[in-house]
């Protein structure tokens, strides 16, 4: 059954609304899904909880939900290239639940899988760890971490059937695979479109039946947070 929409907009259209937990893939701004968090800005939700691995930088990807005061919560593990994130944060304008980056993945794969709490050793003795059950196992000391779940998961692949099954590149398969399982409803959007039996059965990453919604990528620049190079060195003949 094709999942394809006709635009961002008519996917979320039914899906948003004020207060819910929005899960969304990408690292950084690789691999976001760009078209869709526009549709949620100029769909006016707010007091929004939103997961994700960072909140993209001022005015790209999830910074612009925060310029536009529809967050109000924010699960992440990276707060750095976002610099009125930093500040309403500071100011206690948001609240920030700060997760360390495997944990981060871990919950929201663990909210797919259907399990609901697990156990890491990462961040025990220290402020992560405030609040939370404390186990024993074999000897060494363990946090237990509640899975996330969200209301609606947003994703990007680069290619995907109009059942709904994607493929990702490269850095955009970090976060987007496990965002995907953790929503009620997950809309996706994708470069390449194919007809079904057009992906090979061994290469899909993420299952159709995962995906509610789908629609079609906009094309567009592909912004880097900071573009690092060496200077030039110019040949000299001798």
């Amino acid at each position: 059954m094709s999942r394809l929409k006709s635009s961002a907009a008519e996917a979320l259209h039914d899906v948003l609304a004020d207060g819910i937990t929005l899960a969304v893939g990408g690292f950084g701004l690789s691999g976001i899904p760009a078209d869709l968090i526009e549709a949620v800005r100029d769909s006016g939700v707010k007091e929004l909880t939103v997961v994700s691995n960072n909140m993209g930088v001022d005015g790209k990807g999830l910074g612009i939900l925060i310029e536009a005061g529809q967050v109000r919560k924010v699960i992440a593990s990276y707060v750095g290239e976002n610099k009125l994130f930093a500040e309403q944060y500071l100011a206690g304008v948001l609240e920030v639940e700060f997760t360390p980056q495997g944990t981060l993945a871990e919950r929201l794969r663990a909210g797919g899988a259907g399990i609901p709490a697990f156990y890491t050793k990462t961040g025990v003795g220290t402020l992560v760890a405030e609040g939370k059950p404390h186990e024993v196992f074999d000897g060494e000391t363990y946090i237990r971490e509640r899975a996330i779940l969200a209301d609606v998961a947003l994703v990007h692949a680069h290619t995907a059937d109009t059942d709904g099954n994607l493929l990702y590149r490269y850095t955009a398969r970090n976060f987007n695979p496990v965002v995907a399982t953790a929503g009620a409803v997950t809309v996706a959007e994708a470069e390449v479109i194919v007809e079904p039996g057009a992906l090979d059965p061994n290469h899909i990453v993420t299952p159709g039946v995962y995906v509610q919604q789908l629609v079609q990528a906009s094309t567009r620049i592909k912004d880097i947070e900071q573009r690092t190079v060496r200077p030039r060195t110019e040949l000299v003949n001798n």
